[in-house]
């Protein structure tokens, strides 16, 4: 059980606030969730040269893109489950490794096909990642600051989006685009700080024998000596549905498919549209020049996802995640009418702020909704089957494009914004609940 801490002024207080442990698993979280947007992201910055050396037109660069989404749903419920039977730690761990083996294996690829298996190899840890990293965060952090720090930890993604950026920008000028992807295996070397430094969290370690592996014994002021050994008897899936759960599960799941897609479609897009050229849809934009909107953008992103978790603390989930899901829509629709690149330069923060912030939120709404013994299951399960349907958006952009203009395409990723937004009628207040 976290007890409740009296609070410190300040914008910061929350964080000196939080126990040892928690500090700690917020930033391992954040490091992994910041190396894995890394990762991921080198493919929308490396699309156009992807596209070039295999010969790929849009629909089929999309579908590329889609087949890592779905790994991504499979690796979100696969480790989701792995994090409720042997360890939050143990299952972050092995999403890092899998994310950051497959990222270096892309600059290997020699054909569609191993670029595609590649693909969903990553896929499979950027999905696990997040299952396993919200629900160690989740759980070592109070009622009160638990969405200032899942937003902070969301934050990093930003930061490794922006990441990815910048090296793109000084290794593919260089040595081409096979470094670039060599550079994605770095990651795997945070395990081992993980390995040593962070503990389970005490309300997953206190679970019943039934359910989970007796805690391991360690010095209670720091790490334990490491994941939990061997695996129990786990509730299962079905769990996730039961109890009077099935409907609120499922408008979670529809409302999180949404903002995948919308978001999705949008930003693995984004850098194609603003480098091709006029005549094939795009902005025009020339690589050293996309890379700095992009990073432009991600300064816009990183404060939309801190202070996501501090309005949503403040104002109640619901509310913040209306406000931002609405704003993002409108501002989606007039940033793909716009082809002059200074206003799309001031405007792209904007964009990025109210379209990515709001998932900040999902990781405390769905902490807040379902019980320890769950938790992870069902976090995987409800974002990561979103990426199902999300899935379809980068290969429905690319067609649309090539088709009707990226300005229409880009402009279905506004119209799945207001249905998220809708999904919150149905969707409760879950501020303030302490973890079951």
């Amino acid at each position: 059980m976290i007890v409740e801490p009296p609070g410190s002024p300040g914008l910061l207080g929350w964080w000196r606030d939080g126990t040892p442990e928690g500090r700690r698993a917020l930033i391992a979280a954040g490091l992994g969730w910041m190396l894995d947007a890394f990762d991921v992201m080198l493919w929308a910055l490396l699309v156009t040269d992807l596209m070039a050396y295999f010969a790929l037109t849009p629909p089929q660069a999309g579908l590329l893109g889609s087949i890592a989404l779905l790994a991504s749903a499979v690796g979100g419920i696969g480790f989701g489950v792995i994090a409720d039977r042997f360890g939050r730690t143990r299952a972050l761990m092995g999403s890092i490794l899998v994310y950051s083996v497959f990222t270096f294996l892309c600059g290997l690829s020699q054909t569609v096909t191993q670029l595609a298996l590649c693909r969903i190899g990553l896929g499979l840890g950027m999905g696990g990642e997040w299952a396993s990293g919200a629900a160690l965060v989740a759980e070592t952090w109070s009622a009160r600051d638990r969405g200032k720090a899942l937003g902070l930890m969301q934050s990093a993604w930003a930061i490794g989006y922006g990441g990815a950026a910048a090296v793109t920008g000084l290794v593919k000028p260089a040595y081409g685009w096979r470094a670039v992807f060599f550079v994605g295996v770095l990651p795997a070397l945070l395990t081992l700080w993980i390995r040593r430094g962070v503990s389970e969290p005490a309300i997953w370690r206190g679970l019943g024998p039934g359910l989970r592996p007796a805690p391991s014994p360690g010095p209670s002021s720091g790490p334990s000596p490491g994941p939990s050994r061997g695996p129990r008897r786990g509730l299962g899936l079905g769990e996730v549905f039961a109890g009077g759960r099935l409907r609120l599960t499922l408008i979670v799941t529809l409302m999180n498919a949404c903002t995948l897609f919308a978001w999705w479609g949008f930003n693995l897009w984004l850098p194609g549209y603003l480098s091709l050229p006029a005549a094939k849809g795009g902005v025009g934009l020339d690589a050293s020049t996309m890379a700095s909107f992009v990073v432009a953008m991600q300064v816009g992103m990183w404060f939309g996802y801190v202070t996501f978790g501090y309005v949503g603390d403040l104002i109640g989930r619901r509310r913040a995640y209306v406000i931002y899901l609405i704003a993002a829509a409108a501002l989606i629709l007039i940033y793909v009418s716009v082809r002059a690149p200074l206003p799309l330069l001031l405007l792209g923060p904007f964009v990025a702020f109210f379209a990515t912030g709001y998932y900040s939120g999902f990781g405390a709404v769905t902490a807040e909704i379902y019980p320890t013994a769950i938790r992870a299951t069902a976090q995987g399960l409800t974002y990561n089957t979103g990426r199902i349907a999300s899935a379809a958006a980068p290969f429905a952009v690319g067609t649309l494009a090539q088709t009707h203009g990226f300005g229409t395409a880009l402009s279905i990723c506004s119209a799945a914004f207001l249905l998220a937004a809708l999904c919150w009628l149905w969707i409760p207040e879950t501020r303030g609940r302490p973890l079951a």
